[in-house]
Parts: C-alpha cells; structure tokens; sequence
C-alpha cells in the first residue's frame, strides 16, 4: 500500500494540504560560480520555481498563491514551498528573516525548504530544527541519481556522501526530509533507479519525490536532446518503471510526486506529460494494482 502525500497530511493534520510556491530570492552553488556557472543539466532559467507565487514580497507571493488555488480549495491548509533555486544557501541571519515570518503566518501549516545536500551546515540545520519547534518543516533534497556516470552528466557538483551526510544530521534533529529522484536520465536502467531509490531509503528518506525527466527549452539539457544524445521515456515506459520502483517503498513513507509538471511554454518533451488527466488516470491504474 502506497502513502500518498494526501494521506499522509489528513492522517497528519486532519486535512488536505496545498503548496504555495515561493521564491525566497536565492541562488545556487552551481551557478553562481561557487561550484559551477550553468546548474545542474536538466534545471530551467527559474531554477525550478516556474510555478511560483508572483509579487516583490513573500507575503504578496503567499496571497497571489493563495488565490490561484482558491476555487478547488475545500477547507485545506497551506504548505509554504521555498522552491526556486537552493533555498539555505545563504547566511544563517538572512534565512531566519526570509523564513520566520513564514512560519508564523497563522495560515501556514508547514514550511518546506528545497535545497541542496551540501548547503546545510550545521547552524543551519540548527536554524531548521528551531523552526521545526514552531511548525512542522520539511527539507527537500536533490539526490536525482546515485549512478556516477549521470552525476557527472547532470553536474550536480556533490558526491553521494554528502546525500549520506545531510541525510544522517537531518534525521539526528528531528527535522522530516523528502528526497528527489529523477526518473529516465540519459543511460539508466531501471536496476540505476532502484538502486537511487533504495540509497534515500537506506538513508531514512521520510518522503520521495519521483520526477519524470522532461527537458525545457530554457535548461541546458535542451542542447544534447536537440543533438539526439538524450531521449525520454513514453508513458507506457515510465509506467513500468513506476511498477518496479513503486512496491519497494515502505509504508511509513510518504510518496510526494509521481510525476513532473514542466512549464508548457517551455517544455519540449516528452509532451504527454502536459496531459495531466491523462497521466493521473495511468498513475490511479498503477496504484490500484499494487
């Protein structure tokens, strides 16, 4: 039996939880010189945050996000999303301001944080594990692959034992932490995406996004699809894949994403998966036989 993310916040918090994405004004160690220039291959312009909230504050982005979601909400509470580019990649003075008045919104039910393994040190994860005494916290992590060829591929500039590293200090602060995990990178087997997955598992992963590979026009992995270096799954081969990986997920972890939803005015493929009925009709197929 599959935990879904909904299941999990009603048996959690008795409700339905929607994602207000934000951008907290950041950028990342892989592009602004630190580490790299260009990002990781597969990250668009906005650094994954195309569905964030519009307006100069946060509290204008939580308000603008609000409203979009406002008619198919029914009595849900929110999830305040840090989600564009590496979100505690900065001193630790600048993320209390960005994310203390977060939390306190009487609104909020949960701040999640995405970033990066390698930007949590240790005052940091201190930082997280106050805010956690306030209100839930989620950290979200980019793992994507453990397979050292598509490391280098993706250049996500940090080995897996750094993975390892934030994994164990988040565990050790209480803090709940999800793991992202890309799905039909360039030379990947399917026994590749097991073997990632059970690495985040191993590693007391809470939650796990599974993010179908799609390239955008705007990401630098455009390039190599273009040159025909890279091809994308067919959703009858990304179901399979799910059939595989799906069954090996415990009960107590909560499966956050089983899909990707790229921005339509830049995705180029694969472009089923902007049939978004169509997909959850074929993910609702899987889970019902497992």
């Amino acid at each position: 039996m599959i935990l879904t993310l909904n299941d999990y916040c009603r048996k959690t918090f008795g409700k339905k939880l929607y994602k207000l994405s934000l951008d907290g004004g950041f950028t990342c160690p892989n592009r602004d010189g630190t580490l790299g220039t260009g990002g990781c291959i597969f990250c668009s312009a906005s650094g994954s945050g195309d569905f964030t909230g519009r307006g100069s504050t946060l509290d204008g982005q939580i308000e603008d996000a609000k409203k979009r979601i406002a008619a198919k909400n029914k009595n849900g509470g929110y999830i305040a999303y840090f989600q564009s580019f590496t979100n505690t990649y900065a001193d630790v003075k600048t993320l209390r301001q960005r994310f203390l008045p977060v939390i306190k919104r009487d609104d909020i039910d949960v701040l999640s944080v995405a970033t990066r393994p390698d930007c949590l040190e240790e005052e940091k994860i201190e930082l997280l594990k106050e805010l956690n005494s306030i209100k839930p916290v989620w950290v979200e992590l980019g793992l994507q692959t453990t397979k050292e060829e598509s490391v280098k591929y993706i250049r996500r500039a940090y080995p897996n034992e750094i993975y390892e590293k934030a994994a164990r200090e988040l565990k050790e602060a209480g803090i709940y932490f999800i793991t992202h995990i890309i799905i039909g990178l360039p030379g990947e087997s399917v026994r590749d995406m097991k073997n990632t997955l059970l690495f985040a598992l191993d590693n007391g992963t809470n939650g796990v996004k599974l993010q179908l590979l799609h390239v955008l026009d705007d990401a630098d992995i455009y390039e190599d699809y273009k040159k025909g270096k890279v091809s994308v799954l067919t959703l009858p081969q990304y179901s399979d894949v799910l059939k595989e990986l799906l069954p090996l997920i415990p009960p107590d972890v909560a499966v956050h994403r089983l899909t990707g939803d790229g921005n339509k005015k830049h995705l180029v493929a694969p472009m089923w998966s902007a049939d978004k009925k169509k997909v959850i009709n074929e993910i609702n197929k899987i889970l019902a036989g497992l």
